[in-house]
C-alpha cells in the first residue's frame, strides 16, 4: 500500500534512457522504481559526505 505521506516524482525520459535504466535495475536485482531511489539515496549521501548533512525542515513543505 502507498505511503500517503510520500511524494510522487514524475520524469521524462528518452526511450533509451528508460531501457537501460531497466536493464541496470533488473541486472541489480531492482525494480525501475527501486533503482532511481537507489540512484537518489547514493547521490544524497555522496553530497551529505562532502557537504555535510541537509538539514529538514521543523515542519512539512511542499519542497524548496
Amino acid at each position: 500500500m502507498r505511503n500517503k505521506t510520500n511524494k510522487h516524482l514524475g520524469i521524462e525520459v528518452a526511450p533509451e534512457l528508460h531501457y537501460k535504466l531497466h536493464y541496470i535495475a533488473k541486472y541489480e536485482g531492482r525494480s525501475g522504481n527501486g533503482q532511481i531511489l537507489h540512484l537518489i539515496r547514493q547521490c544524497i549521501r555522496d553530497f551529505e559526505k562532502e557537504n555535510g548533512e541537509i538539514p529538514l525542515p521543523k515542519e512539512e513543505t511542499n519542497g524548496i
